[in-house]
Parts: C-alpha cells; sequence; structure tokens
C-alpha cells in the first residue's frame, strides 16, 4: 500500500526540492525523515525510485508552517536529504529554496496578499533567524513570469527580493566565530565567517588551483577533496561547531581575483560536491568577508572596497551573484546592518507524493 502527501515542487534560486505543509508531516522527526528519504530516493546515486534529481542541489526540502515566533508570518524549516546515504539534516539553511517559502505561504493561504507586492516575514528554524520575502502580486496573485535573470538559471522570472534581518553568527554564535580575521592552518591563511551561512575563505591559490576550475574538474580531484575535507572538520570544532564529520557545514570557499568584472571569483564545496554556481548565504557570507579588510576574501578582492554600503558581486562557476551589504566597520567587530538580495522561484507541479505505507510500521 502507498501512501498519499500532499507537496509542491518547486525551483527556488538555483535549487529545486519539495515544499511541505507541516500539519501533513508526522511530528516524529524519525518517521518524518523516513518519508523524506523515500520521497526523495535515497539512498542511491540516481534517487531513481523518487524525486530527486541525484545531486544534493536537488534533493532539498522545505517545510512551511504556522509561526512560532509573533514577528513572523511563518516558519520555515529546511532539510538537506543526502542523495547516496540515508541521512537528512537540518544544520544549515537554504537561502535558494527561501526564494520559494513566500509565494508558497501566499498561494496556500498562509499570507494574505496584497495588490501589487507582498511581504511575508519568514522565520528561519534552522537558525531562529528571520528574513523578509517581498514576493510580485499583481490582482492579489502570485507572479512567477517576470523579467529577473539570475545565473544558473535559464530564462527569467519575476524578482522576489530577500532581506537577512538576524542572521550574523546565527549558526556559530559570532561574525568571526574565531575571534580573527584570518586563522592559520595546515600552513593557509583562511577566514572563518557566518552571516547566515559557515563559511571557510581560502586562497584558490593556496591549494594549487586558479579558481577557474569547473565543479567537474574539483571533483575529480582527489587529493584536494581530502584536504578539504581534513581542513573542514578540523575548522569545525574551532567555528564552535563541533564535530562536522557528518554535518553539512561549514561550507569550503576557494577564492581568487574576478574574472569577469565581479568582486572576486568563488568555487564552494558544499562540503562534498562543488556547487554549481553557490548559495544564497553562502553568498552573503563571502559577500560581507570582503568588505571586512583584513579577510582573505578582502585581500584577492578585484576592487577596493570602501566602508559602508556595497553591492558586492559574487563570481561563481555558472555566472556571479550580487549581495548588498552595509557592514559598520568603525568599531573592531564589525556591524552589518543590513544583507539583502534577488532572486527568483518558480512552481513546477503541485499534487501528493506516495510512499510505502509500512514505513509508519519501521522501528
Amino acid at each position: 500500500m502507498l501512501r498519499a502527501i500532499p507537496c509542491t515542487i518547486m525551483r527556488g534560486g538555483t535549487s529545486k526540492g519539495l515544499y511541505f505543509d507541516a500539519q501533513a508531516l508526522p511530528a516524529e522527526i524519525a518517521l518524518r525523515d523516513r518519508i523524506l528519504l523515500a520521497a526523495m530516493g535515497s539512498p542511491d546515486a540516481r534517487q531513481i525510485d523518487g524525486l530527486g534529481g541525484a545531486h544534493p542541489l536537488t534533493s532539498k526540502v522545505a517545510i512551511v508552517g504556522p509561526p512560532s515566533r509573533p514577528d513572523a508570518d511563518v516558519d520555515y524549516l529546511f532539510l538537506q536529504v543526502a542523495v547516496d546515504t540515508a541521512e537528512v539534516s537540518d544544520k544549515q539553511n537554504c537561502g535558494n529554496l527561501l526564494a520559494g517559502v513566500g509565494p508558497w505561504a501566499i498561494e496556500h493561504g498562509w499570507v494574505t496578499a496584497l495588490e501589487g507586492r507582498t511581504h511575508v516575514r519568514i522565520h528561519m528554524r534552522n537558525t531562529a533567524s528571520m528574513a523578509v520575502a517581498t514576493i510580485e502580486t499583481p490582482h492579489r496573485r502570485v507572479q512567477y513570469e517576470g523579467t529577473e535573470r539570475i545565473d544558473g538559471v535559464p530564462g527569467t522570472a519575476a524578482p522576489i527580493a530577500l532581506e537577512f534581518l538576524d542572521v550574523t553568527g546565527s549558526s556559530c554564535g559570532a561574525l568571526l566565530p574565531t575571534g580573527a580575521r584570518t586563522d592559520q592552518i595546515d600552513g593557509l591563511t583562511v577566514t572563518c565567517i557566518d552571516n547566515g551561512m559557515p563559511v571557510v575563505l581560502l586562497r584558490a591559490r593556496d591549494v594549487g588551483k586558479s579558481g577557474r576550475e569547473s565543479p567537474a574538474e574539483l571533483e575529480a580531484d582527489a587529493v584536494l577533496k581530502t584536504r578539504i575535507e581534513s581542513l573542514r572538520r578540523a575548522l569545525g570544532p574551532r567555528m564552535n561547531l563541533g564535530d562536522v564529520a557528518r554535518a553539512t557545514v561549514p561550507k569550503m570557499c576557494l577564492v581568487a581575483a574576478a574574472e569577469h568584472g565581479g568582486t572576486l571569483s568563488t568555487r564552494t564545496f558544499i562540503p562534498h560536491r562543488v556547487h554549481e554556481a553557490i548559495g544564497v548565504l553562502g553568498a552573503v557570507s563571502v559577500a560581507t568577508a570582503a568588505v571586512i579588510p583584513g579577510t582573505v576574501a578582502a585581500a584577492v578582492a578585484a576592487n577596493t572596497l570602501a566602508a559602508g554600503a556595497q553591492s558586492i558581486e559574487v563570481e561563481h562557476p555558472t555566472g556571479s551573484f550580487s549581495v548588498d551589504v552595509d557592514i559598520d566597520l568603525t568599531s573592531a567587530v564589525p556591524l552589518v546592518r543590513r544583507a539583502a538580495l534577488l532572486r527568483t522561484a518558480r512552481k513546477l507541479m503541485s499534487g501528493d507524493i506516495y510512499v510505502p505505507e509500512s514505513l509508519w510500521k519501521s522501528p
């Protein structure tokens, strides 16, 4: 027997995933995770028996439900479903799937659409932080079609503005979790930063790379991958993340001088595959580091950046990503006043997903 569960498939930014009403899934975490693994078809490298796309960027879940804090319209829990292992992780946010939460919430009645534009206040449960999404709603209906283009996605769509209100140190407890703008490890200089996503930045040239390599080229370098993972595990405790051997954070980001007129170029391990673009909150953390003098990112930035509000162009394997940041650099510890960006989303399918009834009987 199979059991039907309502869900929506949406592209959010440069990712794709399943969106569920929290009330449609069981509260018991172990059972919920078994259901999501079955829905995606994990563990299997092809995810042939589910809706996953055989890549971490297309094996994601957004669970949307009633707000658990008074300043929010909805709660959003992001879950990363592993492709070839039976693991579901809630240890990070996903700013790409976040782009689809506002439209989903409006269409499912959690938020009333206004004429023109509608603001949706989203509590990101993974890190207990807030974001505000601005959705185009002409005639009080969600508008998906438009002229906004984001690199890594073909075509154009309606813009979705995302503003992050309190993501600084949301996973690590501080913007610079080690207390320093650079750290030394294994003969390398790195910057550890968390402005919504824990990220470790290191110069591509310091590990023998140009920073121009494709994701496939980097993934084929077994020696590099082993070294990057060793660094990641060693830095996890320093960033107040504990043992990260089975975690998806921190992300490891190789930085180099910009190639196409941006601020700097990136290649990001997420953590075991290389991102085809760059994650939303990963880009926010990189852009923030680029503005802070003394960091690895600032040292390789293509432009001389002034203090205060900045538009940072983060290049990645399939284009670039613009992030607006406003940082007060007058004190010893930088203060992030604002971080915002544009994404797009598209609803792909709405209906029921079928999972085995036997899952409810598993131990």
